[in-house]
């Protein structure tokens, strides 16, 4: 079966920097393959374009430009706000909170700490990168109705996409686990 548009996909991935250094990986402990839906913009869409047609045990070596990974880095995203609007406790650089944008709910970096200001930063930390994906296809079904109704699959290899995140993409995952402070939602708007 090859892979296209309604396709419920499983790949193993490596995804790493132009200097060669492993980003994210499904492989060794700890990792798991990664299911996505195809054509359902669950991936970058570099990558997703580069898997079309293919079939299991195929594997590629993609090299994508930001503008078909995470986008360039936009600067409006960088802003200081009071330390007052973010969750109660010590402020530090490197912490990630959830905030309140027009956008929509972002994750968001701090930056720096001056005075009672914090410099947070809500580009993707992989945004304005070159990023390179060595990909092995592991499995390819059709979807069900009910993950072609919801934009993304059910089931095992699915348990890391924490029920409705619609937005896992390989390189999300060591986003997460570090220093992420409750939901700290920013609601002062």
């Amino acid at each position: 079966m090859q892979i296209g548009a309604q396709k419920a996909v499983t790949i193993g991935y490596t995804l790493k920097d132009d200097e060669g250094k492993v980003l994210d990986t499904s492989e060794g402990e700890g990792g798991e393959p990664l299911t996505y839906l195809h054509g359902a913009g669950d991936i970058v869409p570099g990558l997703e374009k580069a898997l079309d047609g293919k079939q299991v045990g195929d594997a590629i070596s993609v090299s994508l430009a930001p503008e078909d990974a995470y986008g360039q880095r936009d600067e409006g995203h960088v802003r200081n706000i009071p330390l007052r609007k973010l969750p109660a406790g010590k402020v530090q650089v490197g912490m990630q909170y959830q905030i309140t944008t027009d956008a929509g709910p972002m994750l968001a970096l701090v930056t720096a700490v001056r005075g009672d200001y914090a410099t947070i930063d809500a580009n993707h930390p992989l945004a304005g990168m070159r990023l390179h994906f060595d990909v092995k296809v592991v499995e390819v079904r059709d979807a069900t109705a009910e993950e072609l109704e919801h934009g993304h699959v059910h089931g095992p290899g699915d348990h890391h996409h924490h029920g409705d995140d619609h937005g896992h993409q390989p390189g999300d995952e060591h986003e997460h686990g570090h220093h992420h402070h409750g939901d700290g939602h920013d609601h002062d708007h």
